[in-house]
């Protein structure tokens, strides 16, 4: 395991991603824990990849939800309809990771939903260049539905005692501390307890971002 500096963390990301030979656009997902940094990480390394002249495209899986009715059928604090009801992956696959992927045409969608709205979308098509980079944040990405359709696989670690304290730090607008501990301790945590117990991503991550003190990470290679 290596320790370093953000920095350091992030140009090695960067290596990573410029090391995939695929004649495709290269799909990077940044998987990981609700409150995780996955955002901030994805963000980032965005930033470093555009410096270096690569075509980034930045999308998360928020962008791709079932409407609200679909997500909350069993409960608004239910784990099991936060891992299986919340996510369109067959639409995910159809107009971004599939298209982008090998064989594919290149014009791509990257949402489907707004959430704010609840309300299906359909933004306009666009075409990627062969060697852009598709940086991908969310929960739940090595999933069997989505697990072959990664070209790189970084999964960011977190204990998941302290994802509940960045929430309510990032929430405090919109949520009461309460409120925030009840969502996360009875839906999203147990719900990552399921999807590591079923999933294994850790086994399939190419690179893991052990992100308790984003200031000083850890990463492991496989």
């Amino acid at each position: 395991m290596d320790l370093g500096s953000r920095d350091e963390l992030l140009g090695r990301l960067a290596e990573a991603v410029g090391s995939v030979a695929v004649a495709h656009p290269t799909r990077v997902a940044v998987d990981g824990p609700p409150a995780a940094g996955k955002t901030t990480l994805a963000d980032e390394l965005a930033v470093i990849l555009r410096a270096q002249g690569r075509d980034v495209i930045r999308a998360t899986i928020d962008d791709f939800l079932f409407p609200r009715v679909r997500r909350y059928a069993r409960g608004e604090y239910s784990a099991e309809g936060c891992y299986y009801d919340t996510h369109d992956y067959d639409a995910l696959n159809r107009v971004l990771l599939d298209p982008l992927g090998p064989g594919g045409d290149r014009h791509f969608q990257d949402a489907v939903y707004d959430r704010t709205a609840d309300a299906v979308l359909s933004p306009p098509i666009r075409t990627a260049p062969a060697n852009a980079v598709l940086l991908f944040d969310g929960v739940f990405l090595m999933r069997p539905e989505l697990i072959e359709r990664w070209d790189l696989r970084i999964l960011v670690s977190t204990a998941l005692e302290k994802t509940v304290d960045r929430a309510v730090v990032r929430e405090r607008r919109v949520s009461s501390r309460a409120e925030v501990e009840r969502r996360w301790r009875e839906r999203y945590i147990p719900s990552q307890r399921l999807y590591f117990a079923t999933a294994r991503p850790a086994d399939h991550a190419d690179i893991i971002v052990h992100n308790d003190d984003p200031e000083q990470p850890a990463w492991e290679t496989s």
